[in-house]
């Protein structure tokens, strides 16, 4: 199997996770978003293009799977050309330390849920407390703790 396939796969298998178990992981209304974890990671070790690419897909059928249409695809596709920006060479080898996993996971969560709040409170004309502390600043918490966890067993 190619590498393209394996990771369209694991693409696809990070997406039916997040939907089907890790997005109802709740903690007080805060849920961790495993597709940005992947997302950031395909983007590091594949670029711009194909970051940009990974995240307009996955965007796309998180829109699908939750009603948000184009607010997904818009933030993950932008994410994924930011982080893309950062990628390794092609033949250096891509090792992140748990820290480097949560601070970095924790920056770029940060980014892309402030990013979703605002598109989301604008189209709802919401102006709730939770946007900001359960989605914005709890979500993005949540996932770089899931970051800096995974990163812990996959080191």
């Amino acid at each position: 199997m190619s590498r393209s396939a394996r990771r369209l796969l694991a693409a696809v298998g990070v997406f039916g996770l997040q939907w089907l178990i890790v997005g109802r992981l709740r903690i007080y209304g805060a849920y961790p978003d495993a597709v940005l974890l992947f997302l950031g990671w395909y983007a590091l070790r594949e670029g711009r293009r194909r970051g940009t690419l990974a995240g307009a897909g996955l965007g796309l059928a998180l829109d699908v799977a939750y009603g948000t249409w184009g607010i997904h695809m818009f933030v993950k596709a932008l994410i994924g050309f930011l982080v893309g920006r950062f990628a390794v060479e092609e033949h250096t080898p891509l090792i992140i330390r748990p820290q480097q996993a949560l601070l970095g996971s924790l920056v770029v969560a940060l980014l892309h849920n402030g990013l979703f709040v605002a598109l989301v409170a604008l189209q709802t004309q919401a102006t709730t407390g939770f946007l900001l502390y359960g989605l914005w600043l709890g979500s993005a918490g949540y996932t770089a703790a899931v970051g800096g966890i995974v990163a812990l067993f996959a080191w």
